[in-house]
Order: C-alpha cells, then structure tokens, then sequence
C-alpha cells in the first residue's frame, strides 16, 4: 500500500509540474481535479498525501456510498449529469456543480439549495462541437441561460465546463485545440458581459487524453482520472 500511493503522489507531482509548464502563457496552472468515479476510498484517501482536497464524482449513489468513509476535509466537484431527483445526495457537500445543462437542473438546483440556506456554486455546460449525443447548451443559447438564471436564488453561476469531442484513432490531439481555444473566447467574452449574478472565474476542460492542450489554452480546472489512478480494469 505505502509503495502504491508513493506511485500516485509521483504522478500528482509530474502533472502539476506539466500543468505549470503548459499555462504559463496564463499564469497561474489550472486546478488538478482528480476523478475519483470508481475508486474505492482507501484509494481517494492516498491523495492527501499528494496535498489533493478537491475531488470530482460523478455517480451520485456511489458517491452517497463511500463519502462516509473518506477522510474529513475532501472537498466534492461534481462533474457528471446530474438527475434531478439525485440533487439530495449531495447539496450539503457539494463545492462545484461543473454539469449545469438545463433549464430544469437550474431550477431544481437551486430551489434545493435554497431550502437549505446554500448559494451552490456552478459551471454551465457547453456543447461546443454540437455533438448529439452529448448534454450541455449551445454557444447560441449560453448568453441567454445565463442572464435568466444567473440571478436566481440558490445558485451562483461561477463560469463553464466543457467535454471536447472523441478522437478516432486516425486523428491527432491538436483536432481539438480550436474547440479548447473556443471555450477560452467565449469565457472571457461572457466575463465582459457582466451577466448579473454571473462570475466567470472558472473554466472547466481538459481529461486525461487532453489536458496539456486544455492548458495551453486557459483551462482554470482540468478534470483528471487514469492519469492519476491508471486504466480501469
């Protein structure tokens, strides 16, 4: 066990050392979130030791599961599609909702938070490449959810998430740079809005496949999981 989480604090190590290296034209790195779907928590628990608080989940009865056993002070991002009948397993604990997809998550989001005396924040999600089979609101229909949701009780709307398209095996990384360099325009130009009771202080993008890219092009958080923990078996 000691010799499996010195490995995992070596890669926590190399990917902030990469991190740094990749956003230097930003300044400050982006935010290692690791993603702990599927790990149990003597595993999630090594990360302290990496100087990791903040986790991402994605399974809401998995995290409702395990979330008692891990070590106080794990901070949870939420980064899968939320059902909005899952909200009560994690509105006391969640620091992050990064998957904002839909007018009735945002409703029902905030009422939730609002019952128990929060102001949740979170990310609107974006469809960037317009890919069918993926959640989040056009680039057309993101000024508009944010004016109309940004002031809402119970919500605070923090900034945007994205998941880039999948790369076949005969395409190469740099595919996706225009999609994360997107992202970062339209970040900045939603910032100059001035949305009421929106602030655009993260931008979510970048996995394990892509997260150099997703730094070079001004990620604040990169959303990372084999990369830490090694493939699934």
């Amino acid at each position: 066990m000691e010799l499996e989480c010195a490995e995992l604090i070596q890669r926590v190590d190399r990917l902030r050392e990469a991190l740094v290296l990749a956003s230097r034209r930003f300044g400050a790195p982006p935010l290692l979130l690791p993603v702990t779907k599927g790990q149990p928590p003597q595993r999630i628990n090594q990360l302290a030791a990496a100087g990791i608080s903040q986790i991402g989940e994605s399974k809401a009865q998995e995290w409702r599961d395990k979330s008692g056993d891990l070590l106080p002070g794990f901070e949870l991002h939420w980064i899968g599609r939320l059902q909005t009948n899952k909200i009560k397993y994690i509105i006391d604990r969640v620091c992050l909702v990064h998957s904002l997809d839909r007018p009735a998550l945002a409703q029902e989001l905030g009422r939730c938070a609002e019952r128990i005396g929060r102001r949740v924040p979170a990310l609107v999600q974006v469809n960037v490449a317009g890919e069918a089979q993926k959640a989040g609101l056009s680039l057309g229909d993101l000024p508009h959810f944010l004016r109309e949701y940004g002031g809402r009780p119970g919500l605070w709307l923090q900034g945007l998430m994205a998941i880039m398209p999948d790369l076949d095996e005969n395409q190469e990384l740099e595919t996706l740079r225009p999609y994360f360099r997107l992202m970062r325009e339209t970040f900045e130009s939603m910032a100059q809005q001035n949305i009421t009771g929106v602030q655009m202080r993260h931008l979510s993008m970048g996995m394990s496949a892509d997260y150099i890219v997703a730094a070079q092009e001004g990620a604040t958080i990169v959303r990372v999981g084999s990369a830490i923990f090694g493939t699934r078996q």
